[in-house]
């Protein structure tokens, strides 16, 4: 399954005689969209194989993997957990759209403080995990481990070989590393992380070898689930032009991050770019929600 190739038409690119497409991956299926179909493909067909009957999983309030993992067990007959960070969520969680909808899909939740939380990769955790819920297959936060990858690199095809630049957002690195994997000698990939700091690289660098890829660290827009009002005018902005809808987590400061460097002449006339949309648009109306509160404008999708 492919996403399909959309040109974006732009004044600022027929100046600087560029073309630029976007992947939509948002598009290949309407609740498991994008990065989280290719990631979670392959750890179901595990899960399957190992006769498991339960995935648990981590995430946060507005999380996308959540989301996704609660459709995919609904869909395949697995029973899904989901560890969410913040004992407080207990309390409101109906309120909050995305664990509404994962619950709808028959996820049950543990609400775990952060600091608990943040043993999600620990094995003693997991065992005492295994101890309390009995036995299941583990998909860690984000989704991202080898199996997630191996489906990441099915989001490049044949048709994208002639791309001078493919450009992904970058969360947990999952995504990204598989589609570096899945690249092409001369073709160059571009990671904007949504979140600070460089210690993705690393991650990275486990699960890839070739070295024709950089991270771009300057469109995070203050850190994850971070965003301004010149980023939703942006995504609003884009949307109107282009048809396009963003999630302002991922795809929309990737979009900003890719035009702002046109803009400064950072690409040669003549290239072609591919912009892959990794979905998350589940996440909006959270987003709007906290957004309203703020007295801030509103994102439309």
């Amino acid at each position: 399954m492919q996403g399909i190739n959309q040109e974006v038409h732009l004044p600022i690119l027929k100046e600087k005689q560029l073309r630029l497409f976007v992947k939509r991956e948002d598009l290949i299926h309407p609740f498991i969209s994008g990065n989280k179909y290719r990631k979670l493909k392959y750890n179901i067909l595990a899960a399957k194989e190992q006769n498991q009957h339960t995935l648990l999983t981590f995430g946060g309030a507005f999380s996308n993997h959540i989301a996704a993992t609660a459709y995919a067990g609904n869909k395949y007959g697995l029973r899904t957990i989901g560890i969410i960070r913040g004992e407080e969520l207990a309390e409101s969680w109906r309120k909050n759209p995305t664990l509404a909808k994962a619950h709808e899909h028959g996820m049950e939740f543990r609400f775990v403080s952060r600091s608990q939380y943040k043993q999600r990769s620990n094995n003693l955790y997991l065992e005492a995990l295994q101890e309390k819920e009995g036995a299941f297959y583990w998909v860690p936060e984000g989704g991202t481990n080898a199996l997630a990858i191996k489906g990441c690199e099915e989001i490049l095809g044949s048709q994208d070989s002639d791309f001078n630049v493919i450009c992904s957002s970058v969360g947990t690195g999952g995504t990204i590393a598989g589609i570096i994997n899945a690249a092409q000698e001369n073709q160059k990939v571009i990671g904007f992380p949504s979140l600070k700091g460089d210690f993705l690289k690393k991650d990275i660098c486990n699960f890839v070898t070739k070295e024709n890829w950089e991270l771009n660290l300057d469109y995070h827009f203050g850190g994850y689930a971070k965003v301004s009002k010149e980023l939703i005018a942006f995504i609003n902005d884009f949307k109107e032009m282009t048809g396009i809808p963003t999630d302002p987590i991922y795809t929309g400061k990737l979009l900003f991050g890719i035009l702002d460097l046109v803009k400064q002449d950072y690409f040669d006339a003549g290239i072609k770019i591919l912009a892959v949309h990794t979905g998350g648009l589940q996440g909006v109306e959270g987003m709007n929600l906290v957004l309203k509160k703020k007295n801030l404008p509103l994102i439309k999708v």
